[in-house]
């Protein structure tokens, strides 16, 4: 019985050079898993990878909107601090 996860699915087609696809069904033997497997896996990690990288580029730039408090308070005027 398929689980619900199984039917958001859907086949793609792609082609290969014959040579890769030989070394990838031995990585995929190696891994224990197929060669499709390998393919979602590799697709699935760079898809997260972009959203965390688009995450944290938000989050930056909501920092760096909002400015930072080091702490402290400055206790001479601008003229004051350029005196030479």
């Amino acid at each position: 019985m398929a689980t619900s996860r199984d039917s958001d699915k859907q086949n793609i087609t792609i082609s290969l050079n014959r040579q890769v696809l030989r070394k990838a069904k031995i990585l995929a033997a190696r891994r224990e898993t197929s060669v499709s497997g390998l393919i979602a896996h590799q697709i699935e990690s760079l898809v997260g990878e972009d959203e965390a990288y688009e995450r944290a580029q938000r989050q930056a730039t909501v920092l760096l909107e909002s400015g930072f408090r080091m702490g402290g308070l400055i206790r001479a005027s601008r003229d004051e601090l350029h005196e030479r």
